[in-house]
């Protein structure tokens, strides 16, 4: 009787469980991030050496113009895309930036990794929470690759996501904050996070700001509202 061939799979993976195999190491799923040597970079993607690893990500213009100088070391965030003829990174200088990526490739409808990276490359991230917030659709159909049906789509499908601070972050994002007005700006967001409505938010937060002084911590700014709120 011919003997049977091994049976193989993962490493450390016992005989008895080949009949229910199990899911493929995490690395094999999924890389979240890159630290490595800048060894090229154009507008559109940059390759990273890693141990002596070079990984091609491409990016978007907001993040290319945050790389360091060829031949520095840095920290770029990653988003892996499966397809049936490739395994593509894409990189991300700030994890804002990636968030909004995955948002839309996971939210909205016909939009995928291309026009996502349009997006963040025609568009700040606080501009286009403020765009979708305001219901702003000329703004986003500007942006290359965004028509005026996807730019609608985008708004009806993000607009309850972004809530009320989207239209903040635009507004601060418009002028220069002094110390102070940034203070005032952090906890009005993050009020905002909690609940409160924006008018509601910006009055508690300068109320609060005059009766304890202005060297009051973001966070004790916070409480002092929630518990007057």
């Amino acid at each position: 009787m011919p003997e049977s061939k091994a049976a193989t799979g993962w490493p450390g993976q016992k005989k008895s469980d080949f009949n229910n195999p199990p899911d493929p190491p995490p690395v094999l799923r999924m890389i979240t991030f890159l630290k490595g040597k800048v060894v090229e970079a154009v507008p559109t993607q940059a390759t990273i050496e890693v141990q002596g690893v070079g990984y091609e990500l491409l990016l978007p213009l907001s993040s290319y113009t945050k790389l360091p100088s060829l031949g520095s070391e840095t920290v770029i965030l990653t988003h892996l895309v499966v397809r049936e003829d490739a395994h593509v990174l894409y990189g991300f200088m700030t994890a804002t930036e990636r968030d909004l990526f995955r948002m839309l490739i996971n939210t909205v409808s016909g939009i995928g990794p291309k026009i996502a990276l349009n997006i963040l490359s025609g568009i700040s991230v606080a501009a286009f929470r403020g765009a979708v917030a305001n219901g702003d659709i000329k703004a986003l159909s500007q942006i290359s690759g965004v028509g005026r049906k996807t730019a609608e789509r985008i708004v009806v499908e993000l607009k309850d996501k972004v809530g009320g601070s989207g239209a903040w972050e635009a507004a601060s994002e418009r002028r220069a904050l002094s110390p102070e007005d940034q203070k005032i700006n952090d906890a009005v967001l993050a009020l905002i996070a909690l609940g409160f409505k924006q008018p509601e938010a910006h009055d508690a937060v300068r109320k609060t700001l005059s009766t304890l002084g202005p060297e009051t911590a973001v966070e004790d700014l916070v409480r002092a509202c929630l518990k007057k709120g």
